[in-house]
């Protein structure tokens, strides 16, 4: 996260500080905005990620509503197109004029190394900006200036179907061991107990870094100051048991036929219609799932246990992904009105209502969704780590943590060599 220095374990408070990005979007969706005619230089053009379907388009619609001359085109993109054809099109300078981006560092379409790139408009003058808690701002600024909009924090746990589980007799589980148990329960009832479409990269990074908080964080809370300082790697840590239990729900039949086949939308709908129990997913996409679901009601989210010491487990969470305004567009002055619309405290509750994050900042009493309470004793018991990747020097160990996944479930290579591949992409400069 930029020059900051992250310490864990950290409280709900500092929690929401220090949120870095974990890519996370859904389906690509082509879905038009708002048409007009009074704006004779033609429609903003606004790319999302999947994952801010439900809040983005809730804004803009809003800020249309207030503004009536104002034009937009919107559409959504998987995160792998985010990371290369949207990254491509901001280096050539056509990209749209406001964007998805993912808070601080460890990706192609981060902030940070959009910014070191001078691809992003400045946001610093926007009144909302002098509201971000100081350890917060590796997230959102770089060198001082403020270059992304994200309107909160996500929790990353188990997305479940109720109706599976009372079908199948289960309880939430509090412990590894009692996962296993639920997991052979809802198999032997004919449902598939956790739904995975790892043929979508992001998805694929999702049950590690469900795992790595209790596996890595809780026993080394310093784990990533000493990946930086080069005392410690991916393949001499618990990293090690986290790769280990993903393979174990595998060798078990946990998972749907053929993860690696199957998409995150497929996944999606395995566990809204009851076909599949379970999916380990971040709370920014759980309005889709709902959407696949008879009734929203149908489901809840719990943290995912990593060990059989329930008080040793601990959860990620990250600050959502956001917008930004492209440092090239022709239309940026309109561009950021609109950002500084979604700063507003009721443009940030009503956004962060949508895509189930806690808000960014409130002044009241913030709305947060009935899914989140399970994780909240987390977040205040100073049990809870940024996203992992948040903390990594550089675009390059993600994209090799999605790649060693997939060849991990295909049984193509070996923990051990997944973790070297990660080690080798860390110590990769620019």
């Amino acid at each position: 996260m930029a020059s900051e220095i992250i310490r864990t374990p950290v409280s709900r408070r500092r929690l929401l500080q220090l949120m870095g990005g974990v890519a996370a979007a859904g389906a690509l969706a082509n879905c038009g905005g708002g048409n007009s005619s009074g704006n004779s230089g033609g429609p903003l053009k606004v790319i999302g990620a999947g994952s801010q379907e439900a809040g983005l388009r809730k804004a803009l619609d809003e800020y249309k509503k207030q503004n009536g001359s104002f034009e937009f085109n919107l559409s959504f993109s998987p995160a792998d197109q985010l990371q290369t054809a949207l990254r491509a099109q901001l280096a050539a300078g056509n990209a749209p004029d406001l964007h998805a981006v993912y808070p601080g560092n460890g990706s192609a379409m981060s902030m940070v190394q959009l910014s070191k790139a001078n691809l992003l408009a400045d946001l610093s003058d926007q009144a909302w900006t002098q509201k971000i808690p100081a350890g917060f701002k590796g997230a959102y600024q770089q060198d001082g200036k403020t270059h992304i909009f994200s309107p909160g924090t996500s929790v990353l746990g188990a997305i479940y179907n109720k109706l599976a589980f009372a079908k199948a007799g289960v309880e939430i589980p509090t412990t590894w061991s009692e996962l296993l148990t639920v997991c052979d329960t809802l198999k032997k009832k004919g449902i598939v107990p956790l739904a995975l479409g790892a043929q979508t990269p992001w998805v694929t990074q999702l049950i590690n870094y469900a795992l790595v908080p209790g596996t890595v964080y809780a026993k080394q809370p310093d784990f990533d100051d000493k990946m930086a300082a080069g005392s410690a790697t991916f393949a001499g840590s618990g990293w090690a048991d986290a790769m280990n239990k993903y393979l174990e729900l595998q060798k078990r039949g946990f998972f749907n036929d053929n993860p690696n086949g199957t998409t995150y939308e497929q996944a999606t709908s395995m566990v809204g219609t009851g076909k599949a129990a379970m999916a380990v997913q971040v709370s920014a996409v759980l309005q889709a799932y709902r959407a696949a679901a008879p009734s929203p009601d149908d489901l809840g989210m719990f943290p995912l246990p990593a060990t059989d010491v329930a008080a040793d487990n601990w959860i990620p969470g990250g600050i959502v992904v956001g917008l930004s305004v492209s440092a090239k567009s022709k239309k940026a002055d309109e561009a950021r009105k609109f950002i500084e619309f979604c700063g507003q405290p009721a443009q940030i509750n009503a956004w962060a209502e949508a895509v189930a994050c806690v808000p960014l900042y409130s002044e009241g009493e913030a709305k947060v969704d009935p899914v989140l309470k399970p994780f909240l004793p987390y977040l205040s018991g100073d049990k809870a780590v940024p996203f992992m990747d948040q903390r990594w020097p550089n675009a390059e160990v993600q994209p090799t943590h999605f790649a060693v996944v997939q060849e991990l479930l295909g049984g193509k290579t070996t923990v051990d060599k997944a973790l070297k591949k990660m080690d080798d992409a860390y110590k990769k400069t620019a």
